[in-house]
């Protein structure tokens, strides 16, 4: 699944008059980026959830001919953020497979299919490509791997009992989730997956890193940002 719902507020005015998912950087749309990253990974099939200009997403798709796999739109009248806009599209994933998430805004260039060899050889619900460098939020991490808590400006919360020394490291929103997850998603409407996570965690579920910081990533949602990746392509 593509996350491509948001309305880009921080890279206006550029996404005053398109989605983010159509933002260029090295002249190609993100959208066809993550797209070929994730074919070259294997992926066959994909869902993209839309919201901020939808009809400019569904014509570019389709004058690509959906670069010649299943691909299917989720439309959000109202945004339902991450967990809620995955939750909607949960009957997308049928074969019983590991699937990836990945953010539209996220240009990375990830090693998506060890990640995913990651993910199955761990026996994980959910894995999260994330790396040591500096962020206003971060996950906690025990000596195992496993997903134990979060801090951000409003302090730190735990994932069940508190962990010694935990190691702090910024989330890159690159996820690799099991259909297991599913029915374990007892939110509805507008929720964050950051949240079903931690909830899961403290229930024991297994949700584990997968450490991204011999990749390079940037996160283009601001024109900073998007800046430096077009200098990088």
């Amino acid at each position: 699944m593509i996350l491509a719902a948001g309305v880009g507020s921080r890279l206006r005015p550029i996404t005053d008059t398109r989605p983010k998912a159509l933002v260029k950087v090295g002249g190609v749309p993100m959208l066809e980026i993550v797209l070929r990253r994730l074919m070259a990974a294997g992926v066959d099939g994909v869902i993209v959830n839309v919201h901020h200009f939808p009809e400019q997403i569904e014509a570019f798709l389709k004058e690509r001919g959906n670069f010649g796999i299943r691909v299917e739109l989720s439309r959000e009248p109202e945004l339902l953020d991450t967990g809620g806009g995955l939750k909607k599209a949960s009957w997308f994933f049928d074969d019983g497979k590991p699937f990836f998430l990945h953010n539209v805004d996220a240009y990375t260039e990830l090693d998506l299919a060890k990640m995913y060899a990651a993910h199955l050889a761990g026996g994980a619900l959910a894995t999260l490509a994330v790396a040591k460098r500096e962020s206003g939020r971060y996950l906690l991490f025990d000596k195992d791997g496993r997903l134990r808590g979060r801090e951000s400006a409003k302090g730190v919360e735990w994932a069940g009992a508190q962990v010694e020394a935990p190691e702090k490291l910024a989330f890159n929103i690159v996820h690799v989730i099991s259909p297991a997850l599913f029915p374990k998603l007892t939110e509805t409407g507008f929720f964050s997956i950051i949240d079903a996570y931690l909830r899961l965690a403290a229930q024991g579920e297994r949700i584990q890193s997968f450490r991204a910081d011999p990749y390079y990533w940037r996160d283009i949602g601001t024109p900073e940002t998007l800046a430096k990746a077009r200098r990088r392509s």
